[in-house]
């Protein structure tokens, strides 16, 4: 029986996650949690400079909106000493060795290479100097880097999303590990993470795909076995262009101040670009059943913002009363469970019930009427019902109206709806009509301009 998998989401806390981000974290919480396997957040946090509290809590805060807890949570920043023991295996191994050129003459090389038709690739100049040249360079100030020595060859995985897929790491440079402050570099710690926790199953972004044959080749180095890795297709904005969470474009953040559903986002992020129809769910349980990372498509995914909005508008229209009766009290909302039920199937946002409130509660502006509308008017005034309005006012007093007037259909309806709301169209008024109310009811009929 295999193991149950392991996973984890690693997002660097140096600005806010946005979609394409959110999408790597569903696809590996869903892969998990379907196979009753854990989930872990870490914290890619090295960048001393760039990383930030605030980003780290704002990362851990919308993955709890979403429906996503971790079952651990750690940070690279606590892990120095592993890293350095793990560098430490790697220089007796002969695979870690220090470089002295600066960023001008690895430049200077590249360019060099490229004029000549050549691939750009470090030329292990590092490897030639002598024990005397080493000295020689640190006498003048240099510190060195410290590159990983690839195996030149093949290596060789089977992607859960792209299939069989093979790099030759002949065409790639030595990849640097340590910068010359002794600070190790992302490709590095990632490995000495993975190893550690027992990452199963690496899930991220297509464009990693060359970091997986020089990690591979790490693991082994290591002394550990490579986890599973699939690279799942991008999303991109429909200008085409990446997103970035440094520019805040189409972040978790500002897709919920919009009003987007979280069950809306992780449906929308999961299943855009893949087999699957993108459809409402209940929860991320739902979802992981729909998750198939071999029906992923192998090209980019434009975000379309209509789409995400429709998607939105359905998981809305399926909300239960007591799944927005906080979020309706918040927003000073009352009617309880009719009212909410009667305007849903209008909303395309639960905050938009607000409005809906503030039309059958508050003031109104006049609605200027004439013609026909105005007879409309005229005959609702004088038949307007006694009594307690409930679900079939509308209904008896439309029909005194009509015998009235002679009208019928939306010569009939329209203007009374219009008068008595001031907007054109909007939730059934059989059930919105007792939330008006005759003395609302009648103040609005008498100011409409006739």
């Amino acid at each position: 029986m295999a193991p149950s998998p392991v996973v984890r989401f690693a997002p660097s806390p140096t600005g806010l996650i946005h979609l394409g981000n959110v999408r790597t974290a569903l696809l590996n919480w869903c892969l998990a949690k379907k196979a009753g396997g854990r989930f872990i957040l870490r914290f890619d946090d090295t960048d001393g400079e760039r990383s930030r509290d605030e980003y780290a809590e704002a990362i851990a805060a919308d993955l709890r909106w979403l429906g996503m807890i971790p079952d651990e949570t750690v940070r690279q920043s606590d892990r120095g000493l592993m890293y350095g023991a793990a560098a430490a295996v790697l220089k007796t191994a002969g695979r870690l060795y220090p470089a002295y050129e600066t960023e001008e003459e690895l430049d200077r090389k590249r360019r060099l290479a490229r004029a000549s038709g050549r691939p750009p690739i470090y030329d292990r100049a590092a490897l030639k100097l002598s024990e005397e040249e080493r000295a020689r360079l640190e006498a003048e100030g240099r510190r060195p880097h410290w590159r990983f020595l690839l195996n030149h060859k093949p290596v060789v995985w089977d992607d859960l999303v792209r299939g069989n897929h093979s790099i030759d790491a002949a065409s790639l440079s030595d990849p640097v590990l340590v910068r010359e402050d002794g600070t190790p570099l992302y490709t590095f710690t990632s490995v000495v993470d993975d190893a550690d926790l027992g990452i199963t199953h690496i899930i991220r972004g297509e464009d990693h795909v060359t970091n997986t044959a020089v990690q591979i080749q790490l693991f082994e180095a290591l002394g550990a076995d490579a986890p599973a890795f699939a690279h799942h297709n991008l999303l991109i904005a429909a200008s085409g262009a990446g997103l970035s969470k440094r520019e805040g474009s189409l972040s978790i953040a500002s897709l919920r101040g919009a009003g987007i559903e979280p069950q809306a986002l992780a449906a929308y992020a999961t299943l855009v670009g893949s087999a699957e129809a993108v459809r409402p769910v209940r929860d991320l349980a739902e979802l992981a059943e729909l998750v198939d990372l071999a029906r992923l498509s192998r090209a980019p995914s434009h975000v379309d913002e209509a789409e995400l909005a429709a998607l939105n508008a359905k998981v809305v229209h399926g909300l239960s009363y007591d799944d927005v009766a906080q979020r309706l009290h918040g927003l000073g909302i009352g009617g309880g469970a009719a009212f909410w039920e009667t305007v849903r199937p209008n909303l395309s946002r639960v905050d938009e019930a607000a409005e809906w409130w503030r039309i059958a509660t508050g003031d109104l502006e006049p609605v200027a009427v004439e013609g026909t509308d105005a007879d409309v008017i005229i005959a609702a005034r004088h038949s307007l019902p006694g009594g307690v309005w409930d679900d079939t006012t509308w209904k008896f007093w439309t029909r005194a109206v009509a015998e009235a007037t002679g009208l019928k259909g939306r010569a009939l309806f329209h203007p009374l709806r219009k008068a008595l709301t001031g907007r054109d169209a909007g939730p059934d008024m059989s059930a919105f009509l007792p939330f008006i109310g005759r003395e609302r009811a009648q103040v609005r009929l008498g100011r409409s301009e006739t």
